[in-house]
C-alpha cells in the first residue's frame, strides 16, 4: 500500500513543500495497517491471556494470600493492625476477638481459623478452638478469663503471631518450600530442623532427576536423529512415525506398560535370566531405574524431532569437504557437524528438562517414596489437604525455574547467533 501511495502521489516540487503531506500519508497508511494486524491477532491474545496469563497470575496470588485469619474474623484482624505489638492488648481487643470467635464457631468458620494457626504453631489450633468456651457470658472480663483459661493467651509472641496472621498476605508458604519458618516464639525467620525440612531436597531431587532424563534423552536422540537425516526421505518419514508413535498412547498406559516390562516376572528380567547374563530378578520396577527408563522413553521425541530438523537443513558437503581437506572423519564431525546443531540440542534439552521437572503420574506409579518429585507434592496439597498456598507456592518454584531457564536459552542462541553472524 505504502509502494501505491509513493506512485500515486504527485511529484513534490524542487523546494520539497509536499514531503511533510508526503509522510503524514504514510504514517496513516502504516497505522491502518498496524491496526489490522492487531485485529487479526486480538483472539489469540485473549485466548492466551485467558487461558495461561490469567491461571499463572492466580497460582501466584495464591502462593502469598493468607484470607483465612483475615475474612473470617475482620474486626479483630482491623484492630490488631492498629495494635503496637510491644505490650499485651487492652481489654477491648480480647473483647472483640472474643466475640468473633464464638460467631465463628456458630458458623462453622472457626476450624479454617484454627487451621491456619496450626501451621504457625501446633498450640495455637486447641488455643483458638476452645477461646470461644472461655468467653464470659457478661461479655466483660474477656481478658482475665483467656488468660486463666489458657495462659498461652498471656504471652506478647501469641499476639504478634496472629498480628501477623491476621495480614492479607503472608510470606508463610513460600519461606516453607525451602524450609523457612517465622519462629512464633521470636518472630525472627530461622531454618527449619534437619528432620523437619524437606521441600529443598524435594527441589534438588527434582531437579537432579530432570537432569538425568534430559542427558539420556541427548545421548540416544542425538545419534537417532543424525541416523534419521541420513536416510532418504520416504524411509525417514516413515521412521518418524515410529518415533512418534508414543503419542498415540495415553501417558498412563505407556507407564502402566513399563510396570508390565520392568517388574520381577517381565518380559525384559525373564529375557535376561534367559540368555543367562543374569541369575536371579533385577529390581527395576518402584525405584529410580524404573523412573528414568520410562520417562525417557516418554519424553525422547521431543527431542528427536528438533534435533532432526536441524540435522536436515545442514548441507553434507561440510563434512566431506572438511574430511577431503585431511581432517579425521570424527574430527571433521565433532568440529564441523555437531556445531552446527547447537541450536537444535538446546531447544530440545530445554524442552525435555522442562516437561520432566513436572512430571506427576510417572515417579507416581514407577517410584518409591524417595523418587517422588516437585508435581507430586503440589497434587497433594491440592486433592487431599486442600492446601491451595503450599501448592501456589511448589508450582512458583517451577514456573521461577522454566522462566529463568527460558532467560538462559535467550542470551545463549543470541550470542551463538552474533557470534555466527561476525
Amino acid at each position: 500500500m505504502s509502494q501505491n501511495l509513493v506512485m500515486e502521489s504527485p511529484m513534490p516540487p524542487a523546494d520539497g513543500a509536499a514531503l511533510p503531506d508526503l509522510h503524514q500519508r504514510l504514517r496513516q497508511a502504516d497505522g491502518v495497517k498496524t491496526r489490522r494486524s492487531l485485529l487479526l491477532i486480538a483472539p489469540l491474545l485473549v485466548f492466551v491471556v485467558i487461558c495461561f496469563l490469567f491461571p499463572i497470575a492466580s497460582i501466584l496470588s495464591k502462593s502469598v494470600a493468607n484470607p483465612e485469619f483475615h475474612d473470617n474474623l475482620p474486626q479483630t484482624s482491623a484492630a490488631l493492625q492498629q495494635w503496637s505489638g510491644k505490650t499485651l492488648p487492652d481489654e477491648a481487643l480480647f473483647a472483640v476477638m472474643g466475640e468473633e470467635l464464638v460467631a465463628a464457631r456458630k458458623d462453622g468458620r472457626l476450624a479454617i481459623v484454627a487451621k491456619r494457626l496450626s501451621y504457625e504453631d501446633a498450640r495455637y489450633r486447641r488455643l483458638i478452638v476452645t477461646a470461644p468456651r472461655l468467653v464470659p457470658a457478661s461479655g466483660s472480663g474477656v481478658k482475665t478469663a483467656f488468660i486463666a483459661g489458657q495462659p498461652l493467651w498471656g504471652e506478647l509472641s501469641t499476639w504478634q503471631t496472629l498480628k501477623r496472621v491476621a495480614s492479607p498476605l503472608t510470606s508463610y508458604y513460600l519461606l516453607s518450600v525451602f524450609d523457612r519458618k517465622v519462629d512464633a516464639e521470636t518472630g525472627v525467620e530461622r531454618a527449619l530442623p534437619a528432620d523437619q525440612a524437606l521441600y529443598v531436597n524435594v527441589l534438588l531431587r527434582t531437579l537432579w532427576m530432570a537432569t538425568v532424563v534430559t542427558l539420556l534423552c541427548v545421548g540416544i536422540g542425538y545419534p537417532l536423529a543424525w541416523w534419521l537425516a541420513k536416510q532418504p526421505s520416504n524411509r525417514a518419514n516413515l521412521l518418524m512415525i515410529l518415533v512418534l508413535l508414543p503419542f498415540w498412547t495415553s501417558l498412563i498406559v505407556r507407564t502402566a506398560s513399563w510396570i508390565v516390562l520392568l517388574q520381577s516376572g517381565g518380559l525384559i528380567n525373564r529375557a535376561l535370566m534367559a540368555t543367562g547374563i543374569i541369575d536371579h530378578p533385577l529390581t527395576l520396577v518402584f525405584n529410580r531405574i524404573g523412573v528414568f527408563i520410562s520417562m525417557t522413553h516418554i519424553l525422547l521425541p521431543f527431542i528427536v524431532l528438533p534435533l532432526y530438523a536441524v540435522m536436515k537443513g545442514i548441507p553434507p558437503g561440510y563434512v566431506r569437504a572438511a574430511v577431503s581437506l585431511g581432517a579425521h572423519p570424527f574430527v571433521a564431525f565433532w568440529r564441523v557437524y555437531v556445531p552446527q546443531t547447537y541450536a537444535g540440542i538446546a531447544a530440545g534439552a530445554l524442552l525435555v528438562f522442562m516437561m520432566a521437572i513436572g512430571y506427576y503420574v510417572t515417579p507416581a506409579l514407577l517410584g518409591g517414596p524417595d523418587d517422588q518429585m516437585v508435581s507430586y507434592f503440589v497434587a497433594f496439597f491440592t486433592n487431599s489437604t486442600m492446601n491451595w498456598g503450599m501448592a501456589a507456592a511448589l508450582g512458583s518454584q517451577l514456573l521461577v525455574i522454566v522462566l529463568l531457564l527460558y532467560i538462559v536459552y535467550v542470551r545463549v542462541t543470541r550470542t551463538s547467533a552474533e557470534a555466527a553472524a561476525h
